[in-house]
């Protein structure tokens, strides 16, 4: 098709003033190939001559307001009508003004507010637009994802979280046609109507909420995480070509291999090892970690950072995974693939003969993996029983990389890094999305291995880099704070063990503490205790230190794929390096304060949606087992009853209060225990119970039982026909007592 004229151009735009890009218009006229060009030098001109403006790569008529545009609100005019103005006018004639329509669920708006706008050309009025409230600029309107319920009046929301109880109530003309059951999302838009309720209105219908699929949906719905990849972001990595040799270090003869789940989907770090030759380290090794380059494929401030420092980190769930770069990235251009020549940024590390890393250099090169192993086949090889494709690579590769790692069990050993003993579940799922069984994942010696490989190549960034002075995001845990130390004595000693106190608190006294416990009824107690007492690791500029892997310098380096801070560290490097200009820039330097707080916030939300997401499938698993008795432990108490984890399945349920028997218990904080009023039970973390499974909501993911028995105890039921609760003076002075006891326990162990 022919270049369209200047007019119809003109005329397109006015037409459509949603579809303003370059891309639009290209579409609109069919223009394609080299005619691009023509029409590139047409808009320009169109540019120069005043026609149009260009702003974030769309075209428009500069003597008009686009479809959505910042408003400031001004007086009312004469006949009582708001009015507002554009913050941005970029025309020659004076600015239009905008009279508002609001709705009777809008906010009140006064004189100085700022909002965002839905406008409509109206030429032959008083007002040359009119505008329709979105939003006011400062101010988000509350989302909920819920079930909706048709009524007379419109419909209502129930809420899938677990946590709120509260309805919402739904006008009939902003139900968007939901229909009764749907799940959908909406938006506050007023306090409590009528009803009492707050009113909000459907923006989203997600569909079937008992779809096998939408479980995941939900969760990442609920938690706000981006699921869907910007346009100019899609194409920016589809225009990626794979990276020439140029000036990198030439790898592509070395044996490296990655070792992986077997379900994974990208591949992110490759590695080998081999004894040292250098006769200064005798019975030393050489132990080469090799990570994708991202930095090559996603330059500072392109389209593809914006997006990939917006989510933070890729998130994973049973049915699909969220990633943090564009498939075409992720899945191919930066996953290290059997065969396929990768650029890659490289560690060579030297350890000595008990493990300790003793020198080490970084190197940007080009690499090409020999094997895309997973963990169950190499362990299987190292125990004697190789397949095909690990056979030919026992001698060169596998023995050698457990040589290694058995030498970096010395420095482990040495250095005692937190050791907990906390079984991970995994939801395996049918083809059809339906959990089809639940499983403890295996702990292997493989496992381990690739841990303590990537554990040292992360230290490696981390000294590296303070000793070029550059800056660099460290990955951040802090020692417990004294209360929860506190906490955690109490809990070991009341089950006859005990944590050194009036000390430095070190990682190797609460390994002394698992190691007592283990193999005892109290080893999942101590592990689940000591875990509680932690503080959460979170991504900072400053250099705190890593408790829990008892080091001074950490950084995460080597999951570029996943996760925007190792991004990070690879531009650190590649600047303190000078390997090149896609390195760290000035901004994204002045801003590291902020990116480390904003990514430590992703990953907390993508930690809750798939904790979420796991607990959705599992009390769909388990729904069909409604009066079915499981044996758990107590793993959380609160004053509305205790939560107890199963120990088939690992799933986490409420028993509440009113079902732990016909007796008060009173929550007692400093013990973090329930005492019962009229037996003086006690009742804490880590007890074995027997419960009865009574709820099951899969969309909510909540589980409910009933006590059947505390210790080895029958837990007695019903109301006693002289009031529920009611203490026999002894068994009250009892408790009593018991209740002292602890609390000057807590009040000498405090002091």
């Amino acid at each position: 098709m022919a270049i369209p004229t200047k007019e119809q151009v003109l005329d397109w735009i006015s037409s459509n003033p949603t579809q303003t890009s370059k891309r639009d218009i290209a579409r609109a006229f069919g223009i394609k190939g080299a005619e691009r060009i023509d029409l590139k030098r047409l808009l320009k001109e169109l540019e120069a001559e005043g026609h149009l403006t260009k702003r974030n790569k769309t075209f428009r008529d500069p003597d008009k307001l686009p479809p959505v545009a910042v408003l400031q609100v001004g007086d009312p005019d004469s006949d009582g009508d708001l009015i507002a103005h554009p913050l941005e006018w970029q025309g020659e004639a004076e600015a239009p003004t905008v009279m508002l329509i609001l709705r009777a669920s809008d906010p009140a708006l006064g004189k100085g507010d700022r909002i965002l706008a839905r406008l409509t050309e109206t030429p032959n009025d008083d007002h040359t637009y009119e505008g329709r409230l979105i939003r006011r600029i400062g101010t988000n309107p509350r989302c909920v994802l819920g079930l909706f319920r048709k009524t007379a009046e419109g419909g209502r929301i129930l809420p899938i979280d677990k946590g709120d109880g509260r309805e919402w109530q739904v006008l009939a003309d902003q139900t968007g046609d939901a229909k009764d059951g749907e799940l959908v999302e909406a938006q506050q838009t007023g306090p409590k109507g009528r009803l009492g309720l707050p009113r909000a209105k459907v923006v989203e219908r997600l569909g079937d909420p008992s779809a096998p699929k939408a479980v995941s949906l939900i969760a990442i719905h609920q938690h706000g995480i981006p699921d869907t990849f910007p346009d100019d972001v899609i194409a920016e990595a589809d225009k990626a070509k794979p990276a020439p040799l140029g000036d990198r270090e030439d790898l592509r003869d070395m044996p490296l291999v990655t070792i992986d789940p077997a379900d994974a989907r990208d591949h992110d770090d490759a590695c080998w090892a081999h004894a040292d030759d250098d006769p200064k380290n005798e019975g030393g090794h050489v132990v080469w970690v090799a990570i994708a380059d991202v930095a090559h494929y996603v330059h500072p401030d392109s389209a593809l950072d914006r997006e990939a420092r917006k989510r933070g980190n890729s998130s994973y769930f049973p049915d699909r995974v969220v990633p943090m770069l564009p498939d075409r990235l992720s899945g191919d251009l930066c996953s290290l693939h059997e065969g396929v020549p990768r650029p890659c940024i490289a560690v060579r590390m030297q350890l000595d003969a008990k493990g300790r890393k003793i020198g080490h250099r970084f190197t940007r090169a080009m690499m090409r993996s020999i094997a895309s192993l997973n963990y169950t086949e190499v362990q299987q090889a190292q125990d004697g029983n190789p397949n095909e494709t690990c056979a030919p690579l026992m001698e060169e590769v596998i023995a050698p990389l457990y040589a290694a790692y058995e030498a970096t069990k010395k420095a482990r050993a040495e250095r005692q890094p937190l050791d907990l003993d906390l079984p991970e579940r995994k939801v395996e799922l049918t083809p059809e999305g339906k959990v089809a069984s639940v499983n403890f994942r295996d702990r292997l010696d493989a496992h381990r291995l690739i841990e303590e490989f990537m554990i040292l190549a992360n230290v490696a960034a981390a000294e590296t880099l303070i000793a070029k002075r550059s800056p660099l995001l460290f990955r951040v845990h802090e020692e417990p704070n004294p209360e929860k130390l506190d906490a955690l004595r109490e809990t070991a000693e009341a089950a006859g063990f005990s944590l050194a106190k009036g000390q430095v608190l070190m990682t190797r006294h609460l390994n002394a503490l698992l190691n007592a416990a283990e193999g005892t009824e109290e080893s999942e107690l101590i592990n689940l205790a000591t875990l509680r007492s932690m503080t959460q690791a979170y991504y900072s500029p400053t250099n705190f230190g890593h408790f829990g892997l008892a080091l001074q310098s950490y950084a995460h380096f080597t999951s570029p794929i996943r996760r925007y801070s190792d991004l990070i560290v690879h531009r650190a490097l590649i600047t303190a390096h000078g390997w090149g200009q896609d390195g760290l820039s000035p901004e994204g330097i002045e801003r590291l304060e902020q990116t480390a707080a904003h990514i430590s916030d992703t990953e907390r939300r993508s930690m809750l949606a798939e904790r979420d997401t796991n607990d959705r499938y599992l009390a769909a698993y388990l729904s069909d087992r409604i009066g079915n008795e499981f044996a758990g432990r107590i793993s959380g108490i609160a004053r509305f009853g205790v939560f107890v984890k199963l120990d088939e399945t690992g799933a986490d349920g409420l028993v509440p209060m009113r079902e732990l028997g016909r007796e008060y218990f009173k929550f007692d904080r400093d013990s973090n225990t329930l005492i019962g009023s009229d037996s003086g039970r006690v009742i804490q973390l880590g007890q074995r119970v027997l419960v009865r499974l009574s709820e099951a909501a899969p969309v909510t993911g909540g589980l409910a039982f009933e006590l059947l028995e505390l210790g080895d105890a029958p837990v007695k039921k019903g109301g006693g026909g002289k009031g529920r609760g009611r203490p026999v003076k002894r068994k009250a002075a009892q408790a009593k007592r018991k209740k002292d006891k602890i609390k000057r326990k807590v009040t000498r162990r405090r002091k």
